[in-house]
């Protein structure tokens, strides 16, 4: 895997010891070019979106492959996404084809999104963060079966501050043993997130 740069943020515990498959890139674009993403996004029809039965605060723009597993018809990947697909799909050291799924997420102000982890059937993530910072929690996920009983309280155990045009990949244990979370954002902020389709073994949890 390319050079991991991780620009740590003074007074935190915890970005020396992110999740193994982690990676991070401040200024991964410019700022002309976050300008010209920002124009573009101005025209994207954007959605609500529900998770786990809550209508989110963010709205989404879905491309490509669909979350719904070949039941949701959606555009293909629009054109002024895919040189930063191609650029993402560098560092990843994966052919951009590869990338089969965007998403575009707006963030207003007060929008969080929960803890989660991606879906299974995709694999590598990657995300830009576009307009304002953020931070990203993470925490070990547990399995279905586990989560009936009355175990430990989990608690968040790495986080990074994204800063606005960083890029991040989530790739190995990151991605299979780990979710995340960010926190209410102050200012709105975009992210574009493209992810790969996995094949083979299963997510661990």
């Amino acid at each position: 895997m390319p050079h991991w740069d991780v620009g740590l943020v003074s007074g935190s515990l915890f970005e020396a010891d992110l999740p193994s498959g982690f990676h991070y890139r401040a200024n991964f674009i410019t700022a002309d070019e976050e300008t010209h993403l920002t124009s573009e996004i101005a025209r994207v029809e954007f959605s609500t979106f529900e998770m786990r039965g809550v209508v989110a605060r963010r709205r989404v723009a879905f491309f490509g492959e669909s979350y719904d597993a070949g039941n949701a018809s959606t555009p293909p990947i629009p054109a002024f996404l895919l040189p930063l697909g191609a650029r993402l799909a560098t560092w990843a050291e994966v052919d951009r084809r590869e990338f089969a799924m965007a998403l575009i997420n707006e963030y207003p102000p007060g929008a969080p999104i929960g803890w989660h982890r991606d879906a299974p059937q995709y694999d590598i993530v990657a995300g830009v963060s576009l307009l304002s910072s953020c931070r990203m929690k993470f925490r070990p996920c547990v399995s279905h079966g586990a989560r009936g009983g009355a175990g430990p309280r989990r608690t968040t155990t790495h986080e990074i501050q994204l800063e606005r045009r960083s890029a991040y990949l989530m790739t190995g244990v990151s991605r299979s043993a780990f979710e995340h979370h960010i926190p209410e954002v102050s200012t709105l902020r975009y992210s574009i997130t493209f992810r790969t389709l996995r094949s083979g073994a299963n997510l661990t949890c």
